[in-house]
């Protein structure tokens, strides 16, 4: 076989392969995407434990989060009516999105603490969305 006709045979089959892969390939503005505020925030499950001493709480517990590097920021404030203390209200937050990171839902823990009075109900939020507590 002729050296040109081999160049020629592998450009058609170059030309091909390409062809075929521009094709098969989906493009960006063939994928719809949701705006963010349509997005339904499901409330999250966590598990609570609080330990009371001598007038401090020392509340912990776990969540699940979207992967290994988020990181959970927990706090809490005494909820109050007009005459008296209601409970406690735990506060987790988190980013949405971290950046580059193995998309693989990870179990993390958190830990706060609060001086109150014993045996107040404990009520829990992350990211805003009031939240199912697991014991």
């Amino acid at each position: 076989m002729n050296h040109s006709r081999l160049w020629i045979l592998a450009t058609i089959i170059a030309l091909a392969i390409m062809l075929g892969f521009v094709v098969s390939v989906p493009h960006t503005r063939d994928i719809a995407t949701a705006p963010l505020e349509n997005i339904v925030q499901v409330a999250p499950v966590v598990s609570l434990n609080d330990s009371f001493r001598k007038g401090l709480h020392t509340i912990s517990g776990s969540l699940t989060v979207p992967n290994a590097c988020t990181f959970v920021t927990a706090s809490a404030v005494l909820t109050n009516n007009a005459s008296s203390t209601d409970g406690i209200l735990v506060e987790l937050s988190f980013p949405v999105d971290t950046g580059v990171c193995l998309q693989v839902h990870t179990r993390t823990n958190f830990s706060t603490t609060l001086n109150a009075p014993a045996r107040l109900p404990i009520s829990v939020m992350v990211n805003g969305v009031v939240a199912t507590v697991a014991p």
